[in-house]
């Protein structure tokens, strides 16, 4: 008797750890590095190096297997995937593949009288929240990257601070929404990040992106700016932006402007903004699919 879970121990995983091993080793990364990266001791990754683990041709050969060792060594690289959305990339990869696919042949081919039954596993769903939450951190994660990098982004931070923010699909309140905790501030001219990306921070920019959506514009992603009047005339040229006021309620402030920017053309982005009040400082507030597509919007404006 084998259970489909030893097929995944001993010959799916072994496969994918030498491939990714070898696929990072080839981005630069140290024999210690992979290891750690991978969960690994480095005697296994020598291991792996030197050919000293089997390799299932099968797996190897399977193009989705190729697609994910090549997915997960680019994140792991950039450092958009964490260890565990890494892990979590290969689980679901794993269900996908026992649900009468490669996995379930490799069972049949170890276990025969298997063909002949009519069998369904149940297996985890492929769509889980920690997915979806894993996803969300990596793209606001691409966000900080693209904006950290950019000569210029600095003079675009304000007073209070700048964030890049991107909730969950269903996301209600700010336990639903991953920013930096801290704000970004700008330290002599270079923006510095205070602390990797979480959950239930920056209230400030998550609740002008949840009320953007709950007034029905399709973004979960969003980046606060300076304000100033040329960098609106600038923004206005590609995307509906939208003038709100900070004196009323951010939800009924903001649902009004997002009905506004409805009859403006445009893209994917949208562009609300707040020229100030008594105590509120003046703000500029990029909207988007993703905290990746709203940094991008913001770096073409330096």
């Amino acid at each position: 008797m084998k259970f489909i879970e030893e097929v995944v121990v001993d010959e799916f995983l072994p496969t994918v750890r030498s491939m990714l091993a070898e696929d990072l080793r080839d981005r630069g990364f140290t024999q210690r590095e992979v290891a750690d990266a991978l969960g690994i001791s480095q005697s296994a990754v020598s291991k792996y190096a030197h050919g000293d683990v089997a390799r299932h041709e099968r797996i190897v050969d399977d193009d989705r297997v190729r697609d994910l060792v090549d997915r997960v060594g680019e994140g792991l690289a950039a450092g958009d995937l964490s260890p565990v959305a890494a892990l979590v990339e290969i689980e679901v990869l794993i269900r996908r593949l026992e649900e009468g696919d490669l996995l379930a042949d490799l069972h049949e081919a170890a276990m025969p009288a298997l063909a002949d039954a009519d069998l369904e596993f149940s297996v985890h769903d492929p769509d889980s929240g920690l997915r979806e939450r894993e996803r969300v951190l990596g793209s606001v994660r691409r966000g900080l990257r693209t904006l950290t990098n950019a000569s210029g982004f600095a003079g675009l931070i304000p007073n209070v601070g700048a964030n890049v923010a991107e909730c969950l699909d269903d996301a209600r309140t700010i336990d639903g929404v991953a920013a930096v905790p801290g704000r970004l501030v700008d330290v002599k001219g270079r923006a510095m990040v205070p602390g990797e990306p979480e959950f239930g921070v920056s209230e400030h920019v998550a609740t002008v992106l949840l009320a953007a959506r709950e007034a029905g514009a399709d973004v979960r992603g969003a980046v606060n700016l300076r304000y100033d009047p040329e960098t609106v005339e600038a923004l206005g040229g590609s995307h509906p932006t939208v003038e709100f006021d900070a004196e009323r309620s951010t939800a009924e402030a903001v649902a009004d402007a997002v009905a506004d920017a409805e009859r403006l053309t445009g893209d994917d982005a949208l562009v609300l903004y707040q020229t100030g009040a008594v105590g509120v400082e003046p703000i500029v507030y990029v909207l988007a699919p993703t905290a990746a597509e709203a940094a991008r919007v913001v770096r073409g404006l330096l």
